[in-house]
């Protein structure tokens, strides 16, 4: 699928008469898309709807000058976010995880039948620490502590590379469970970006695997690839999420390098859970609305609500979406930024506009798919 150029100065206006400023308020410009949590580093965000609101987890880093494995942010609304800062979901390791160099990335969170919550991630192995593999952990609480007594890995396919960015997924109508993931091929790949576009290129494909629908661990049969990357990809797919949106399966991807600007989010769709996927997209790219390298997306199970990062002075921050399907297109509605001058004068980058007269203020939905020249 072609990728469309953005037309930003339409959406620019479109999302100045979304916000409805005030008379004596001037809109200046759109900036890029907003970030929650004031851009907090909070890469590969996975997210979990709960009776309190939505929770979300992400890849491990640091806080106050301490190495947190798995970081946490809440929402009750889907609008104002807290980051929970030194607060780690899964602050012990399990025995077959890098002791020093653990790199827990990609966590995503379930919640079970009993009301317990499993949390599906991958890390360093400790013999090995270059493969990741994937592990599972447990809690009573959604925001843990989670614990894996486990000696060995889950799922760790070494030969092929190891595993990473695993996500669950409820068939709410047949009530069966699914865990998609990658096949991590570019780790043992020849070179180029991310390791893996120097020929011969090393398959990435994404797998699903069905489990227990009641613990979320136990694995029934082989997993089956849905989809694997080909020569526009770049170097690998990668960051499956799936979900059940008008009536098809959708599953969300990202392509291209993570360290590069055209890493991306694409989705693809199917009539079966199983396949076969065609892909269609990007959703998002670099460009879209000011993004930079968006990538990682993840869907509430069942929900049509999103969360994926972007590139940002801080590493890499979380952004929100409201996703919906008509025909073979999705669309995602997001939350825009406008600045505006006060009176008064002067400027500010802070979000409630504690250093000046410029104010960052978060616009009402827009739909991607329908503001004009996005």
């Amino acid at each position: 699928m072609a990728r469309s150029i953005r037309n930003l100065c339409a959406a620019a206006l479109a999302a100045a008469a979304l916000l409805g400023a005030p008379a004596s308020a001037n809109v200046r410009r759109r900036s890029n898309l907003a970030p929650v949590m004031n851009g907090q580093n909070f890469p590969d965000p996975g997210v979990i709807r709960t009776g309190d609101g939505w929770h979300a987890f992400s890849t491990n880093g640091i806080a106050n000058n301490r190495k947190i494995h798995v970081q946490m942010a809440y929402t009750p609304d889907f609008k104002s976010w807290t980051f929970r800062g030194t607060k780690d979901a899964m602050p012990k390791l399990a025995p077959w995880v890098h002791a020093t160099a653990p790199k827990i990335w990609a966590p995503d969170v379930t919640q079970l039948p009993d009301g317990s919550f499993i949390m599906y991630y991958c890390a360093s192995l400790a013999k090995k620490p270059a493969t990741h593999c994937l592990g599972y952990a447990t809690s009573k609480n959604v925001e843990g502590p989670y614990v894996d007594t486990s000696n060995s890995p889950w799922i760790c396919p070494q030969v092929q590379g190891g595993a990473i960015d695993p996500a669950g997924f409820l068939d709410a109508g047949p009530n069966k469970r699914y865990v998609v993931y990658k096949v991590d091929g570019n780790s043992i790949g020849h070179g180029g970006e991310c390791g893996n576009t120097v020929k011969p290129i090393v398959p990435t494909p994404l797998l699903l695997q069905q489990v227990n629908v009641k613990n979320g661990r136990e694995l029934i049969g082989s997993p089956i690839q849905i989809l694997t990357n080909g020569p526009a990809d770049g170097p690998y797919v990668e960051a499956p999420s799936l979900t059940y949106l008008g009536g098809k399966y959708v599953l969300f991807f990202s392509s291209q390098c993570y360290a590069m600007p055209k890493y991306d989010v694409s989705y693809a769709i199917s009539d079966k859970i199983t396949g076969p996927y065609t892909k269609y997209g990007p959703l998002f790219e670099t460009g879209t609305l000011g993004l930079t390298a968006p990538g990682g997306i993840d869907v509430a199970i069942n929900g049509d609500r999103a969360v994926f990062h972007a590139n940002s002075g801080s590493g890499r921050a979380m952004h929100t979406a409201i996703l919906s399907l008509s025909g073979t297109k999705v669309s995602a509605k997001v939350s825009l930024a406008v600045e505006k001058d006060l009176p008064g004068g002067g400027f500010s980058s802070s979000p409630k506009g504690a250093e000046g007269a410029r104010v960052i203020e978060q616009a009402p939905w827009a739909n991607v798919g329908e503001v004009p020249g996005v």
